[in-house]
């Protein structure tokens, strides 16, 4: 290995200045800071304890310049305050750590093509070793070029164009598990609060319920769509709380089921004797809810690991080719389901 030239952290210590200090060479001094596996734990932890003494910090930036790594990777997310979001990004961030990488986030405040062509130019200027996009119906890549060819790029949380590695948890097994669920309890049908028809997962997880009631026989009750939000759980559990053939419902989120469930009590419909009730997520308060949410567990901190992991698989090994990963989903059951009892 090539030794690094005697060089000062801008404080005037130089690698010269840690290498007498703790007796070794310039050579040992620069293996210890490239995290070269060929330096004695008891050498390691003198030139450690020599440049903690001088207050030398090595030189980050030249050393990835001949590496040709910086050991960073970038995030581009719209909504840093979601509850998905937040999950994946902190798991992201624990994995890159672990691998000695640390992470650069550029949240995206508008859709348009220009400015989401514009967040990867400007993690390309940051020199990011790969970009990780935490993809939603806010942030869209059809057109492929607004990714940089030269650097490897994984989708997470989507389907993505089909020469990007991808990883997605898997959104029509959840869907499936759900419905089968409020069918196996004897329902007639399963009423559906929706998400956004410009969400991806959403609409995989509202066409695994109308595929399932189509094949079981079962009516396919209209759409009551909403917007992640409680309020519009709210608004939707007002619409399906009057009508008195409903006795199951399938809500896309979590969110929305907390709307749905207030939405219930106010009209006197009780959750599970009267209508039972399944969120999509498993967000921390579903457990705590009245009568607890049963709802399918989304592995948000899994789908973020997987995700960082396969972009370090691109970036060791330069291939740009897609692929997909889906990460299973879980139902939990608890109290807002039960069997279906026909109103007397």
């Amino acid at each position: 290995m090539t030794s690094e030239p005697p060089a000062a952290d801008g404080r005037g210590v130089s690698l010269i200045d840690v290498a007498r200090l703790a007796g070794v060479s310039t050579q040992t001094v620069s293996r210890v800071t490239n995290g070269s596996p060929k330096v004695a734990p008891g050498t390691r932890d003198a030139v450690l304890a020599a440049m903690d003494s001088l207050g030398y910090r090595p030189n980050s930036a030249a050393r990835a310049l001949r590496r040709g790594s910086f050991r960073t990777i970038g995030v581009i997310v719209y909504d840093l305050a979601s509850y998905g979001n937040t999950r994946s990004i902190d798991a992201l961030a624990e994995a890159a750590a672990h691998r000695g990488y640390s992470i650069v986030l550029n949240p995206v405040r508008s859709t348009s093509e220009s400015d989401i062509s514009t967040a990867f130019t400007h993690l390309d200027e940051k020199s990011v070793d790969g970009i990780l996009v935490i993809r939603d119906e806010h942030i869209h890549l059809e057109n492929s070029t607004q990714i940089p060819s030269a650097t490897p790029v994984v989708i997470l949380d989507s389907a993505a164009p089909g020469d990007r590695p991808a990883v997605d948890a898997d959104q029509r097994g959840g869907a499936r598990q759900a419905v089968e669920h409020l069918l196996g309890l004897g329902h007639p049908t399963v009423h559906m609060v929706g998400g956004p028809t410009t969400s991806h997962s959403a609409s995989e997880r509202e066409a695994e319920w109308e595929r399932l009631l189509r094949a079981a026989g079962r009516d396919v009750p209209p759409v009551v769509r909403g917007d992640w939000s409680a309020a519009s759980g709210y608004e939707a559990g007002r619409t399906l709380a009057a009508d008195p053939t409903v006795s199951a419902v399938f809500s896309a989120n979590d969110q929305m089921a907390v709307g749905l469930l207030r939405a219930l009590h106010e009209a006197g419909r009780r959750v599970p004797d009267d209508v039972s009730v399944v969120g999509f997520d498993d967000i921390d308060e579903s457990g705590w809810l009245w009568p607890p949410l049963t709802t399918v567990r989304q592995r948000f901190d899994e789908s973020g690991r997987v995700a960082v992991l396969k972009l370090f698989e691109a970036i060791e090994s330069g291939r740009r080719e897609g692929s997909f990963e889906s990460v299973p989903t879980e139902l939990v059951v608890r109290g807002s389901t039960g069997p279906y009892r026909p109103r007397g």
